[in-house]
């Protein structure tokens, strides 16, 4: 297992579909669809699995190449800055590619042989069967990327780390829009505890498909509560939230607390969940199994917060948190 590089911390992957990201094109896909590139799923290798072309993978692979050139493929992703990738060749031994590189552009259309590209990243040499960290220093915000391998072979998963990047410009500051949002820069930073789901699914697109899809902390056997903090991707007021416990049935928590603060960067940097910064928002939610609570004439006015912090008594499993607001300009 290759060592955890310093861009994981505080990104997303921008290349998950369920952020909107998708395949758009591949120079070639013979041996495994370019569509499996992206799998949110980790790749798997099933040892006595053949189909038309010859031995499944769990990825994207093209044939050999005989002549000059090299293949490529092209990922529209959720927009943002790119802080690094991972090239995962896992399961690829003698087929995966020596080298690769990454161009990205920006654009609102499906790229064409006008787009202008950037390469990110140049010419590289990977490892088989591996986590392939490779960090990304440009941070202007981009949709789109091509992966380029050299000359051929196969790749199981491309992640793309960074930060979501959404255009508040035509929004009203009376409209109601989810502030913690994945899709609008949220982000999960810390956690007491996610053994059995992600933080980062509290606050991802569209309903949890099941009680994977959300964040559930262990059985709690002594005394206190679990947490979550979560950056805001824009400052604002907090009008209503949306507690979902969705697939969570004898597991929820009994009640959540939210609380909030206005941080500068040099705050952010110094976070925690004792802070005296913190200001109260929700101060006791009574929660049930497996539905959605909203929360609006109980919210107390904290002004304006950049940060939140929920709360869970005493443990358990909470599927989506919504955080409805209006913008805060300063």
């Amino acid at each position: 297992m290759a060592e955890q590089p310093d861009f994981l911390r505080h990104t997303i992957n921008l290349a998950q579909p369920r952020l909107g990201a998708r395949v758009l094109d591949a120079s070639d896909d013979f041996f495994a669809p370019k569509e499996r590139l992206i799998r949110r799923e980790e790749p798997i290798f099933v040892a006595d699995k053949y189909d038309d072309h010859g031995k499944w993978m769990d990825g994207w692979e093209s044939r050999r190449r005989r002549g000059a050139g090299h293949d490529y493929c092209i990922v529209e992703l959720c927009r943002g800055t790119i802080h690094g990738v991972d090239v995962d060749t896992r399961f690829f031994t003698g087929n995966f590619p020596p080298e690769i590189s990454l161009d990205a552009c920006r654009s609102d259309r499906s790229p064409d042989d006008q787009t202008k590209w950037r390469e990110i990243i140049p010419r590289t040499g990977i490892q088989g069967d591996a986590h392939n960290f490779i960090p990304v220093d440009n941070r202007q915000d981009w949709t789109h990327v091509r992966l380029n391998i050299f000359p051929d072979g196969g790749v199981a998963r491309l992640r793309v780390y960074g930060e979501a990047h959404c255009n508040w410009s035509n929004t009203a500051q009376t409209e109601l829009v989810d502030l913690a949002a994945l899709s609008n820069g949220g982000m999960a930073l810390a956690c007491s505890d996610m053994h059995y789901g992600d933080m980062t699914n509290l606050i991802a697109p569209g309903p949890a498909e099941n009680m994977g899809d959300g964040w559930e902390t262990r059985r709690r056997r002594g005394p206190g509560y679990d947490w979550v903090i979560l950056r805001l991707g824009h400052p604002g007021v907090i009008r209503k939230i949306q507690v979902d416990t969705a697939f969570f049935k004898g597991n929820y928590p009994n009640h959540c607390t939210v609380l909030g603060a206005l941080l500068d960067r040099q705050q952010a940097e110094q976070i925690g969940e004792d802070g005296d910064y913190w200001r109260e928002i929700l101060s006791d939610g009574l929660l049930a199994a497996d539905q959605l609570q909203e929360f609006g004439d109980a919210i107390q006015d904290a002004g304006p917060v950049s940060h939140i912090l929920f709360r869970i008594f005493p443990d358990g499993g909470v599927a989506r948190l919504r955080l409805l607001g209006t913008l805060y300009e300063p």
